[in-house]
């Protein structure tokens, strides 16, 4: 109640951008079911142009997976997000993967979080394909997808969010 009051005012709407450059595919599409069939939470995928990774939103990171193929955000607005890159990625134990992040970090949109060396994970991995999964569904009021076809990371807008 008092925060309310006397705290600061936490946003109720977000706009969530690309995080890296590339093709931007529907979750369904993507060549793995947990992600296609929306296991971990609804989102949008991006088969990236390059292995430059940034922050989509302005936030928290509250999670960095050891093996630097994963990492968790939460937005000022609280939607939490996963960026997933690649498929079947996690078998590469952080091999052509370097963060610039670690948990706990505050990030503005467009910054830096990871850098992937693309032509490794297309010969190593399952996909490059790169699932954003907003995995806090839960929480939202709505959800609204932009219809774009390519994505220029930190520009391109890919949802507009609602929290309730």
């Amino acid at each position: 109640m008092f925060k309310k009051w006397f705290g600061k005012q936490q946003p109720k709407e977000e706009t969530i951008t690309a995080p890296l450059d590339g093709t931007i595919m529907r979750l369904e599409d993507v060549p793995d079911p947990v992600f296609a069939q929306k296991m971990m939470g609804d989102g949008i995928a991006i088969d990236p142009a390059d292995g430059d990774v940034v922050a989509p939103v302005d936030g928290e990171i509250i999670q960095l997976f050891p093996t630097k193929h994963a990492i968790g955000l939460r937005s000022e607005a609280g939607v939490e997000l996963l960026i997933h890159v690649g498929i079947d990625t996690v078998s590469m134990n952080g091999e052509g993967f370097t963060a610039y992040v670690k948990a706990g970090d505050r990030v503005k949109r467009g910054d830096r979080l990871l850098s992937v060396d693309l032509p490794l994970v297309r010969e190593k991995a399952k996909s490059a394909v790169t699932p954003i999964i907003i995995t806090n569904g839960d929480a939202l009021e709505s959800l609204e997808r932009e219809a774009e076809a390519s994505a220029k990371k930190g520009e391109t807008v890919l949802f507009h969010v609602k929290m309730k």
